[in-house]
């Protein structure tokens, strides 16, 4: 069992990523003194475990959590943010950070998110790549992998060439499925929580994250792309860490 008197800070990735993508963030976190656990979701990562649907992603987070005596300062990327809106609402998660993530509603999947509100705000996709665009389905027809030429205007747009260039080989599969499933809890309605909006976001589009932002306790917002982590790991370096020692 960890135990800490700080907050244990535990990072989610998203869909095709792994714990990789915190790789920049980590050391920063480490430096301030505090305990850091990136997770690979099933099948993803250095976790050789079969893909697991949202609900077995969702579970794998929760035995991370269980594992760790103390609070947990517990936090979701993109796809990532589904994965802790069900496992978050653990009794020991003390604050949730949604980083360009899916904050739903119970009975809520990614590929419906705030469908109300983003018709009604008219999002504007005009001259942005398209995510279906860049993914080829994979002969199990079930998962998909990112086209290595689409994923720096997806992705990695705000990033240094060559920290995009060290992102896409480390790319994986992910089940599309998940995308469709609910999430059955709501752990931002149980504990404070924390919204990181980017708003030059290609993966998802910036008014969608602003609408699930006013579902958090708190809100910023920078001027980057979908992965901070990468292009800006020292800002969402300190937001954590002002998080954890709150």
């Amino acid at each position: 069992m960890v135990s800490r008197s700080r907050p244990t800070l535990v990072l989610v990735h998203g869909a095709w990523h792994g714990a990789w993508c915190w790789d920049f963030v980590t050391p920063l976190l480490a430096d301030a003194g505090l305990q850091v656990v990136s997770v690979d979701l099933p099948g993803r990562g250095e976790n050789m475990e079969s893909l697991a649907d949202l609900h077995g992603d969702a579970q794998a987070v929760t035995a991370v959590l269980e594992a760790i005596a103390g609070p947990v300062v517990l936090v979701g990327h993109s796809y990532g943010g589904a994965v802790i809106t069900e496992a978050g609402v653990h009794d020991r998660v003390a604050h949730l950070v949604y980083v360009a993530a899916f904050a739903l509603e119970p009975g809520e999947a990614v590929a419906n998110a705030a469908a109300d509100e983003a018709r009604a705000v008219k999002l504007d996709h005009t001259g942005r790549p398209r995510l279906a665009d860049a993914l080829i389905t994979d002969d199990d027809g079930e998962t998909t992998t990112v086209r290595a030429e689409m994923a720096v205007p997806l992705f990695y747009n705000d990033c240094p060439p060559d920290v995009a260039a060290w992102a896409v080989p480390r790319l994986g599969r992910h089940r599309m499925g998940n995308f469709g499933q609910p999430v059955e809890a709501c752990a931002w309605r149980a504990h404070p929580s924390t919204f990181v909006a980017c708003s030059i976001d290609n993966a998802i589009h910036p008014d969608l994250q602003r609408i699930m932002a006013k579902r958090t306790t708190h809100s910023v917002e920078i001027a980057t792309d979908h992965s901070p982590f990468l292009g800006r790991p020292q800002s969402i370096a300190d937001l954590l860490i002002a998080v954890a020692t709150a």
